[in-house]
């Protein structure tokens, strides 16, 4: 007997009483026949299916005692409330002061790429630098009465020039790191130095620019050697008439002599003129393209040339002050 309360079969044992000979003898000719049948039969078993099931039908069930089983009590669980935690926030004080406005640039400086003109102004700022360095320190050596004084104005003028270089660089930076009032101070050292470079540079320039033209204008040219001999004949023409007395024939050789001298002055006017074409030529272009509205002397124009000679070597710092600018 079952009992399928729970879903569950259980078997227990049967107390039965001993056999007699013929029910030993009917079961063991049972077993027999269920051996044979189990000879003969094809040997195919169905998946999950028990094989004395399979085989053998007729085989009577153990009756089994009936179990009770008792439902346990299941106590449920209540739900636990989690509450939430506030978050806390707790002052923290950083030892160093972060500028982000310096550390956007010093990365804009690192990660942008830098064209190729910036390398050429300040290649040119170099190039510059080195032409101001030579030629005030130059002149500077120049000024000293002894060796030893030529020598300071010499570091002098190098010193100089190479603050009017590295000085505006410096300023940018400082200005753009908030450091108005060093920035500003330095604006100020670059101005004197600035200013001891460019007299240096005119100093350098007029020097070598008079001794050029001197040189230029003394030089004895075919017409300066013709009116030299047709003076000379000309006072020795006058010296023979005028010996006896005055008369019309020394005054007329006296006019002579008088003539000969302006040639002569007229020879060397036109060496002169030509030891400094350059300012004779751009006088002359300039008046032809403002179709003389504007007269500039050739005085005029050389005194340009002179600032602009000293001026130029000493613009390095600002050229390499822009080349590098972003």
């Amino acid at each position: 007997m079952t009992d399928d309360t729970d879903g569950s079969r259980i078997l227990t044992p049967e107390v039965r009483r001993p056999k007699s000979g013929a029910e030993r003898q009917r079961a063991y000719r049972q077993r027999e026949r269920q051996k044979r049948q189990i000879a003969l039969a094809p040997p195919v078993l169905l998946e999950g299916v028990p094989v004395a099931s399979a085989v053998t039908p007729n085989v009577t069930a153990t009756p089994v005692t009936p179990v009770t089983v008792t439902p346990v009590a299941v106590t449920p669980i209540t739900p636990v409330t989690v509450t939430p935690v506030a978050p806390v926030t707790l002052p923290v004080t950083l030892p160093f002061t972060a500028n982000v406005t310096d550390v956007t640039e010093q990365c804009r400086e690192v990660t942008v790429w830098r064209p190729v003109s910036s390398y050429g102004l300040m290649a040119a700022a170099l190039a510059l630098a080195g032409v101001g360095l030579t030629m005030n320190g130059w002149f500077g050596r120049t000024l000293g009465s002894t060796d030893l004084a030529g020598w300071l104005f010499l570091a002098i003028g190098i010193a100089s020039d190479l603050a009017a270089l590295f000085i505006p660089p410096a300023a940018v930076r400082l200005w753009h790191s908030r450091q108005r009032a060093t920035a500003t101070v330095a604006w100020l050292v670059w101005s004197m130095t600035f200013v001891f470079a460019v007299t240096s540079g005119i100093g350098f320039a007029s020097v070598n620019i008079a001794e050029v033209t001197l040189a230029r204008a003394s030089r004895v040219t075919p017409a300066v050697t013709m009116a030299h001999d047709a003076l000379r004949d000309a006072v020795a023409s006058r010296n023979r008439e005028c010996a006896n007395g005055v008369g019309r024939f020394c005054r007329e050789r006296e006019q002579a002599v008088t003539d000969r001298q302006r040639a002569l002055d007229a020879a060397l006017s036109a060496v002169e003129h030509t030891a400094d074409p350059q300012s004779d030529a751009a006088v002359k272009v300039l008046t032809w393209l403002t179709a003389g509205t504007i007269k500039l002397q050739a005085d005029g124009f050389a005194l340009l040339r002179l600032m602009l000679l000293a001026l130029l070597p000493q613009i390095g710092g600002i050229l390499l002050m822009i080349g590098r600018a972003r």
